[in-house]
């Protein structure tokens, strides 16, 4: 994803918080619109594909990484079809109900809420994306633990491997930890996680780091960032206005 972000696009030239706002307007109105409308959404889906297209992103690459995200965002509607079996519409012998409709658009809900998210994150980067939320007013704290939270989560579950490793290497002929020594290893995971913590803080703090995100030139909110941000506004507005 950093990789992503970093790449040198007219989408990631984008200011940071005209996209951080396109987004959470596409996700609004997308879960805004009715269990029952279903073009609606698939206009909904334009904003998406369009900027999968213009921006050269691989989609089946997308899929790969929201591989454990997508089905439990198309569990939520699963069981719709059984609770509303009304008759909408009948195709010779076959009929579709209410209920068959409102799952896939809780589903197809779901999908574009985390499509739009990736597509932020993967334009973006997590440190412009804190600082957008920090433009927005949203305290310094939140912005600070979502940065630190995406960037060392990686050495977070490299430490619990490693003292899985060590454990099974004291167990061998033992299958998984056994639940007797769950709060020890937790216990050792959250002390060597709070000494870890102390040198990232002691390292940030020695650079100047105080929670705050300033401007530099390059993050300057330009006339073609408010251009961006103005015709999806319109484009989205239109949708939820044209197909209510």
């Amino acid at each position: 994803m950093d990789e992503l972000a970093a790449r040198d696009t007219w989408l990631n030239r984008v200011h940071p918080l005209a996209k951080l706002l396109v987004t959470l307007a596409c996700i609004s109105v997308t879960v805004s619109f009715s269990k029952y409308n279903l073009v609606g959404l698939l206009v909904m889906a334009v904003y998406p594909a369009s900027l999968f297209i213009l921006n050269e992103l691989s989609f089946p690459d997308a899929l790969r990484r929201l591989r454990v995200v997508l089905p439990l965002v198309c569990m939520v509607g699963l069981f719709n079809p059984f609770f509303d079996r009304e008759p909408a519409a009948s195709f010779g012998s076959f009929t579709v109900t209410y209920g068959m409709i409102s799952m896939v658009t809780l589903m197809m809900k779901g999908i574009l809420a985390v499509l739009s998210s990736y597509l932020l994150v993967a334009s973006t980067g997590i440190e412009s994306l804190c600082y957008a939320l920090r433009r927005l007013h949203v305290p310094a704290i939140l912005g600070t633990q979502i940065l630190l939270t995406c960037r060392y989560i990686s050495l977070l579950l490299a430490e619990a491997d490693r003292i899985v490793q060590a454990y099974s290497l004291r167990a061998p002929r033992q299958k998984g930890v056994h639940f007797k020594v769950w709060g020890s290893l937790a216990g050792q995971l959250l002390l060597r996680s709070m000494d870890r913590a102390n040198e990232v803080y002691e390292s940030m703090s020695l650079r100047g780091f105080t929670g705050e995100f300033y401007d530099h030139p390059k993050n300057a909110f330009q006339w073609k960032d408010a251009w961006y941000l103005i015709l999806w506004l319109l484009l989205i507005a239109a949708a939820r206005y044209f197909w209510r």
